[in-house]
């Protein structure tokens, strides 16, 4: 199979095309045909450091979309030829930027009837993330008043729908040139990061931290005592941030995002209820991943890029 590999870490360049042997499924596992696999800030940034993986030889890539061409003992999920997507387990399963990939079975869900392959691999990892930080992590519910930062990124367009869906009021922030795109998703109320001061706000329920850096520090301003930070960019609250949290009686959390069947199937059942979609900024194939990687990097893209592998429209 041909699969997208890189033997050193760098840039871009490092990444290179190369045949691969077909892998086998074991128990409980499944085949997935690759027909489209979204990239996330993540990639480049084990592409260019190692990250949790270490060194290189590895194939990148968390989010599938494709058909079950073969299942393993014990599976009673799938049959070949049903479409699935679903997101390998992060980080060590990784290897999407393939023909094919094999997951444990229940790392899958039916693709909603009518999406084609590109928006159901635009989706797993950024809206797992979103629903784990949002609903899991902070239980966000009808009424309380959500901040997301970064609001029109890959991870936080579909936070800003999630939050809707569970009957938030939803502030994004992001540059004014991206308000009616989020207005569009559901967003109520826009903070321009250029020209106003998010830490103004009060009485905020949640906020998700995308970015990092002071935005955790002073997302903690705006919180009523009570309420929560999650931050999907920190691997765990720091001493100081914990700190500030206790003296103003609110939550810090950080997290990663995890596997979960369950959520997958909410994230599904959004999708075909029309109140979910993947903002697709970009379609390469897979032998431009390099292409990929540099245009994610230059951290203007609305929404997400994905690498199409195989044919992108359903059966």
């Amino acid at each position: 199979m041909r699969a997208i590999s890189q033997d050193v870490l760098g840039g871009p360049e490092v990444l290179k095309e190369i045949e691969l042997p077909r892998p086998e499924p074991g128990p409980t596992e499944v085949l997935v045909r690759v027909h489209a696999a979204g990239l996330n800030p993540t990639d480049w940034k084990h592409r260019a450091h190692g990250g949790l993986l270490g060194k290189p030889p590895f194939v990148l890539g968390w989010d599938v979309s494709g058909v079950v061409e073969e299942v393993g003992s014990g599976v009673s999920l799938y049959e070949p030829g049903d479409e699935v997507f679903g997101m390998l387990r992060y980080p060590f399963g990784h290897g999407a930027f393939a023909e094919y990939v094999t997951a444990p079975s229940r790392t899958f869900v039916p693709k909603p009837a009518g999406v084609d392959y590109i928006q159901a691999g635009a989706l797993p990892l950024a809206a797992l993330t979103a629903w784990q930080a949002l609903v899991d992590t902070a239980g966000v519910r009808s009424g309380q008043r959500v901040l997301v930062h970064a609001a029109a990124g890959g991870v936080g367009h579909l936070a800003v729908q999630i939050a809707k869906a569970r009957g938030a009021h939803v502030i994004g922030t992001a540059s004014a040139a991206k308000h009616d795109f989020l207005r569009s998703l559901g967003a109520d109320e826009l903070i321009d990061y250029r020209t106003e001061d998010f830490a103004a706000l009060k009485d905020v329920d949640v906020v998700l931290d995308t970015i990092g850096g002071d935005y955790g520090p002073r997302s903690l301003e705006t919180l009523r005592p009570g309420g929560s930070l999650v931050s999907i960019v920190l691997s765990r609250v720091d001493e100081e941030l914990a700190a500030k949290a206790l003296g103003l009686r609110v939550r810090a959390r950080s997290m990663l995002v995890e596997p979960d069947h369950a959520a997958m199937k909410a994230i599904a059942a959004l999708v075909t209820a029309g109140r979910l979609r993947a903002e697709v900024a970009a379609v390469l194939p897979l032998e431009e991943a390099a292409k990929a990687h540099e245009l994610g990097e230059t951290n203007r893209t609305t929404g997400k890029i994905v690498l199409e592998v195989g044919p992108s429209t359903a059966k």
